[in-house]
This record gives C-alpha cells, structure tokens and sequence, in this order.
C-alpha cells in the first residue's frame, strides 16, 4: 500500500512538471484525459441502460460459438469499449451462465468490435473538427443526467460521453500540430526491428496506463494525422495497444472464481497471439494494406485510414488462425487453471466481484450459491438424521431403508455448521447486500431477497436437526420398539422432504412453475396435524406403550421435525420463485385471493 501511494506521489509530480514545461504536452494530455472521461461516461451510461437487457440479449444469442463470436462483434461496434464486454462476460461466465468455449468467442468478437472505433477515428475524427458535434451533445447529456428517469439518464450519460470522445481527439489533434511549432517529434522515430519492438512497447505501456486501447489508437491516429508519429511506428503502437487492453479483462479476472480466470487468460493468449502474428508478418501484412488501399477509394498517403485497416486486417488474421484452436485453448487453460479443491468443497463458487457487475449475473451467483448452501445442509441434515445422503436420494422405499437402519453417524453439527454451511451464508449475505447498494430492476432486488431469505431458511432447518437429534439419538437405541418406531416416522418425514427438494437441486424441473406445484404437492404429504400428533401420542401413553418422558420429548420433537420440514420448504419455495418474481407475485395473490374467500365461506356457512 505504501508503496503503492509513493508511486502515486512520484507520478503526479512527473505529470505536473511536464503539464508545467511543456504547453503542447498539457494539450495532449488534456485531450486524452477528457477521451478518457468520455469512455467511463459511454460504459457508465450503458451499463445503466441495459439494466438486464444486453445479459438478456447474451443469454439467448450465445448458444454456439458464430453466434458468440457475432456477439462480441457487434455489443463492442455498438458500445464501442471492449472492456466493458469483457467485464460482463467474464461476470456471467464466472456465474456459470456461459460456457469457457462461449466467453472465449465473446472475447475474439469483442477484439474485431474494437476495430469499428479505429475505422470512426480516422475516417471522421481526423478529417474534421469534431467539436461541432461534441459541444451540442455535452449539453444535451448534462440535461438528461439531471432527470429522474433511469433510461434518460443513461441516454445523458452517453451522449455526454460521445462529445467527450469527440472533443478528446480535437484537443489531441491540436496538441499534436502545436508541436510541429515547437518539436519535431518524427526525430525519435526508430525504424526496423528496433522501432517495431520499442513502438509495441510504448503501446502496450500507454493502453496498460490509460486502460483503454481506444485512447491509445485515437493518441496514435492524432500523432499519425498532423505527421508527428510515422506510419511504421504507428504500426507497431496498433500491435502493442492490442496487448495492453488485455490488463482490463486480466484485473477483472482476479476478482473473478476460476472459469473467470480462465477466461481473462484466454484474452491475454489470443491477443498475445495475434501480436505475434502481426510482428511475424508485418511485411505482409504492409503489403496487403497498400494492394487493398488501392482497391479500395483509399489515397497512398492517407495513413490514418491505412493504420485502421491495418488494426482490422492483423485481428481478422489473429481470428481465422486461434477459432479453429479454440477448443484446445480451453482444455488448455482448465489444465492450466484447475478447480481447487477447496472450491469443490465449502468456499463460495459462483460470488465474486465480477459477477456482481450486472443484476442478472449477481441473481443467478447467488441462486447458485444458495442451491451451493443447500447442498452443503444436506450433509448435515442427512447425518443429523443418522442417515447417509446416498439412502435418502437412492432408496427405493426409503420407509424400509429407514426402519431398519440404526447406525449412528457421528457428527458435531456445530463444528460442520462453521466450516462448511456458515461461510457460505456469511458469504451469500455480503454478497446480497453489496449488490443491492448498486441501481438494479426492482425485480432483480425482491429476487436478491427472496434468495436471502432462502438460504436463512436452510440454515433454520440445520438449527432445528440439532434440536431434533439430541433425543433421537437416545431413542433409536432404546429397546423400546414404539418409540423408534414414532422417531422413525420423523426420520421419514424430514428424509422424505429432503430427496424431494434434492430433486429441484438436480434441475429435474423445466420451469419454477410446474416445480411450486410439485413441491405443494409435498407439503401436502410431509406436514403432520400438531392436533393429530396430540391424540397419537395421548393414546400411546395411555396404553402403557411408552412412558411420560418419552411422550414429552416426542411432541417436542415433532415440532423441531415440522419446523426443519417447513424451513426446507419455505427456503425450496423462495428458491424456485426467485427465478421468475413476476409468477411468483401472481400466483401469492391468487393463493391469498383464494385464501380468503374460503375464510367467508366459511363464516357464511
């Protein structure tokens, strides 16, 4: 940290000398740092107004990699920030709602999207003053930040955006040509080998200190339009710019599980790739740009363009080599990059910061994580139980496999409870309510807390077994036959809510709906009448079949095992519900509509 902060002090005191020193350098930089501020302004703006619209649109055209590769083509054409695709990719993927395969093709389409803004910057940026445009939508992008409305908001924020882009290549521009009166910058140019390493280096060093290969190209085009850089050194600045902009998708996969580092991997390796091949074939590559250039309404000297479809040609080259290698990258990089085993067991899998950048993502991580959490309860359920997960989710009559089953199964719940089960839940809550601090839908927040309320119903169910187990472990040894038998029965009943919710864990179900009426279907058969179990228990003592103690613990038992079968019910319920809140509100008014209505009929009669 400390030295993180001298390196701080040290840099803005070099950047004050020279913004003091050197008038023209004040207005490049000036320039870059009002681009810069119009590129957060454009993420930040579309972040706003996807608000689950681009996670729904990848979610549904993302099922084969042409479609995969489409997508990353076209969401960073339109966005026109690579960064921001590739933070929301890895943030699902990392949610495990893509596949390695699918965010890999996500991430080449996005590094061809990329090139549109080459094409935009030297075809108008550099042909004319954009500053016409920028000022008008400034305006009318303060005026729309300042309203209410989510939608206009991010409409202000990208509009304000665009004119910063724009007036940041005007103020480069300028800065550049102030320097033709000054300092003739062509004097450091470096031609060959040399210029073609140091010029990639210097653009890998700018794009990683800017965090944007946008701003780099537009530095570059600037440079390269008022005669300052030459075209082979603006060659090499393309081919490191490429390479720099992997260290945004490198910093988000840190934050990410392991498929989101897998991912940031496969960005590094691709673009390196491409480097490599755009180095090794720069000749060619030289070449094919001028025989196209003349194909093409494309002048000999108007480099500017050249440069852009020199940035389009060398990544479609770097695509048509590595998409054929694309299954051997991710077989690759999971061998490279294994799960640990930890993550196998009780650390969070699905919860980390990448997947709480947008609503969707964030919801199905925690609905993932909570289905994690359930898993995890269901060893200590099932061993509170004095019973192996295998006999309650494989037995084919579970009564039988249960009656005659006394083993004892050792197990310190609480021990368990913190190791595995608490971590999760500690995790799942901060998860939760970092996410909610941030603007979502409000359906995507009622669904956050429905999952919330889930896994704090899982952990009740285990606080319950405990309770439960304390007699049931004296009297399933008890040579008393009634009273196993009666423990038996509660063994059952819990035993029995457990294999039908472990059901809605294994996904056996197409849609929540159909799943809600099967799991009422259960509570139907699992709840005991506490009236019922009064009289059973009465009569029992009554003939002498077990004693006072023993129907005392029994009626208290009864209601720890109705309590832990209502909890996994209530935590199932709010599970499934959370996949669709709209339904689920629907169908709570009906039942409550329907609820009441028997309530008058009732009274009436």
């Amino acid at each position: 940290m400390i030295f993180r902060q001298v390196i701080l002090v040290i840099t803005l005191a070099l950047l004050a000398f020279a913004l003091w020193a050197s008038p023209e350098f004040k207005h490049i930089a000036a320039g870059v740092a009002i681009f810069l501020s119009g590129m957060l302004s454009l993420e930040k703006g579309f972040r706003q107004f996807t608000g689950g619209f681009l996670e729904s649109i990848l979610r549904r055209t993302t099922d084969t990699l042409p479609k995969s590769l489409g997508f990353g083509i076209v969401s960073t054409a339109i966005m026109q920030s690579s960064s921001l695709v590739s933070v929301i990719t890895i943030s699902f993927l990392s949610a495990g709602l893509l596949p390695l395969i699918t965010g890999i093709g996500i991430i080449f389409g996005a590094n061809l999207g990329t090139t549109t803004g080459a094409w935009l910057f030297a075809t108008i940026g550099m042909k004319m003053s954009l500053s016409v445009f920028a000022l008008p939508m400034l305006v009318f992008g303060v005026v729309l930040n300042f309203q209410q409305s989510r939608t206009l908001k991010a409409f202000g924020a990208i509009l304000a955006g665009l004119g910063f882009l724009f007036l940041g290549i005007d103020f480069m521009k300028e800065g550049f040509e102030s320097y033709q009166s000054a300092v003739d910058l062509r004097e450091y140019a470096m031609a060959g080998v040399p210029g073609l390493l140091v010029y990639t280096g210097l653009g890998i060093l700018a794009t990683v200190i800017m965090q944007s290969s946008h701003a780099t190209l537009a530095l570059t085009l600037a440079g390269l339009a008022t005669g300052q850089i030459t075209y082979d050194n603006a060659l090499a600045l393309a081919i490191g710019a490429n390479i720099g902009t992997t260290v945004t998708a490198l910093l988000g996969g840190l934050g990410a599980n392991i498929t989101g580092k897998r991912l940031a991997g496969a960005h590094l390796l691709f673009n390196a790739a491409t480097a490599v091949i755009a180095l090794t074939l720069i000749e060619p590559l030289r070449w094919s740009v001028d025989t196209l250039s003349t194909l093409l309404p494309i002048a000999a000297d108007d480099y500017t363009v050249k440069l852009a479809l020199f940035h389009t040609l060398f990544n479609c080259l770097g695509v048509i080599i590595m998409l054929p290698l694309i299954s051997r990258m991710a077989r690759t990089l999971e061998h490279w990059l294994p799960e640990r085993e930890e993550e196998l067991a009780a650390q969070p899998r699905y919860l980390n910061p990448a997947a709480m950048d947008s609503p969707d993502s964030a919801n199905v991580a925690v609905r993932r994580e909570v289905w994690h959490l359930f898993d995890q309860a269901f060893i200590i359920l099932a061993h509170g139980l004095h019973l192996h997960r295998e006999h309650i989710r494989q037995s084919n009559d579970l009564r039988a496999t249960i009656t005659h089953s006394r083993e004892r199964i050792d197990i310190d719940i609480d021990l368990v409870y913190r190791q595995r089960v608490k971590r999760l839940y500690n995790a799942i809550l901060d998860f939760i309510s970092g996410r909610i601090t941030r603007e979502s839908p409000a359906s995507s927040t009622e669904s956050l807390y429905r999952l919330q309320h889930a896994a704090a119903e899982m952990v009740e169910a285990i606080k319950h077994v405990k309770h439960l187990r304390k007699n049931l472990t004296i009297y399933l040894a008890s040579d008393n036959a009634t009273i196993r038998k009666e423990y038996n029965e509660l063994r059952l009943r819990v035993a029995m809510v457990l294999r039908e919710t472990h059901r809605f864990y294994e996904g056996r179900f197409d849609d929540a709906s159909s799943a809600i009426v099967a799991l009422d279907e259960i509570a139907k058969r699992a709840r005991v009448n506490r009236e019922s179990m009064v009289s059973r228990v009465t009569k029992l003592l009554g003939e002498k079949r077990i004693d006072a103690a023993m129907a005392t613990s029994l009626l208290n038992d009864s209601a720890y095992a109705s309590e832990t079968v209502d909890a996994m019910l209530t935590g199932t319920r709010e599970l499934l519900t959370a996949m669709d809140v709209e339904a689920a509100r629907s169908n709570e008014e009906r039942s409550v509509n329907e609820e009441e209505q028997a309530q008058e009929k009732t009274c009436l009669g």
